[in-house]
């Protein structure tokens, strides 16, 4: 018997702890209207930071009041259509990448917001939005060149990994930093330049004594003090991409007191520069249908030539009860790659 009902995670109040907004609930699966496919979902991206500040009610760009739903991307197999719908049919294997999408077993998505993929499994998810999230940030944000010597922090993770790999396919040494010997081993096989165990080197004193002319282009994802160091670092006209704060995701933000950066800025000629993939989403519609130089198809034929690496952090979450875990894992610092849950 088919079922009717299906799970899904909202976020049932704000609240600073990503565990304690949210709920599981049961709702009927629908049937898709003319111009929708429902979906079934079966892998769906983790994305820890941006999970925690909406729960929070500190994503500027949303004004959404509770209850409302949670999750991004999300890849799984058509199961229904829409009547006026000709371009998916069931069985198709297709991605999504709509907020509300991916922490859900099933959903009815206009077909416009669907693209399909070669086949479902976490790694091609991850190409998505993740993977062009890397590679916007680095090009479009960064404006990587060749020959530039580049810094990605938190590098194992799951954006950071493939920017360290686009980076080296640009013609770059590439700087790493992490927290583990398995993390430092995943950096050595994806041909990281020069890896920092954090917990082992002091990340300021490698930089001055091992780079004295400074750091052209830093790919920022840790904020606190790994900032000030990066800041402190640049070289003269160096861009630094601010691509995340997880030091501070789950925490009320550090009350700094010391000198603004603008000196250390003016004097090299330097740059400290903002990313959200939201304000670049004619990359992400370009990425959908394949028609830019930033594409997905950019990043899938990379992957299925073997010319890059996508890794799935192996810890194991299953299910929507197990999404909560899987943020807090995320935050903790420990994932090696990209987290993933499974349906």
């Amino acid at each position: 018997m088919q079922a009717k009902i299906y799970k899904k995670l909202i976020a049932k109040r704000l609240s600073d702890d990503f565990k304690s907004s949210v709920e599981v609930v049961e709702v009927p699966i629908p049937e898709p209207t003319a111009n929708e496919i429902l979906i079934r979902n079966q892998f769906a991206g983790v994305n820890g930071g941006f999970d925690t500040l909406l729960c929070r009610g500190e994503v500027p760009y949303t004004n959404l009041t509770p209850p409302f739903d949670v999750g991004v991307e999300a890849v799984g197999e058509v199961v229904a259509v829409g009547k006026n719908v000709s371009n998916f049919t069931v069985g198709d294997t297709v991605q999504t990448i709509a907020r509300g999408g991916g922490y859900r077993e099933y959903q009815a998505v206009d077909s416009k917001l669907a693209f399909k993929v070669r086949e479902s499994r976490p790694e091609v998810l991850t190409l998505m939005p993740t993977g062009v999230s890397a590679l916007v940030a680095l090009e479009q944000v960064g404006q990587m060149k060749s020959n530039e010597v580049v810094l990605v922090t938190a590098a194992a993770g799951g954006t950071g990994h493939i920017a360290v790999q686009l980076a080296k396919l640009a013609g770059n040494h590439v700087i790493g930093t992490c927290g583990s010997d398995t993390k430092a081993q995943l950096l050595r096989n994806l041909g990281c330049d020069r890896i920092i165990n954090y917990r082992q080197e002091n990340l300021n004193q490698v930089l001055k004594q091992e780079y004295p002319n400074g750091i052209n282009l830093i790919f920022e994802c840790v904020g606190k003090e790994v900032f000030d160091t990066c800041v402190d670092n640049l070289a003269v006209g160096g861009r630094l991409v601010v691509v995340g704060f997880i030091s501070e995701y789950a925490k009320q933000p550090e009350q700094v007191t010391q000198p603004r950066i603008y000196q250390q800025l003016f004097w090299k000629g330097a740059s400290v520069r903002g990313f959200f993939m939201p304000h670049y989403s004619q990359h992400l519609a370009a990425a959908r249908d394949g028609q830019s130089p930033a594409s997905g198809d950019r990043l899938s034929n990379l992957f299925y030539s073997d010319k890059l690496t996508v890794a799935v952090d192996p810890t194991q979450f299953v299910g929507i009860a197990s999404i909560s875990s899987a943020v807090e894992y995320l935050l903790s610092g420990q994932n090696c790659g990209k987290v993933v849950v499974r349906f």
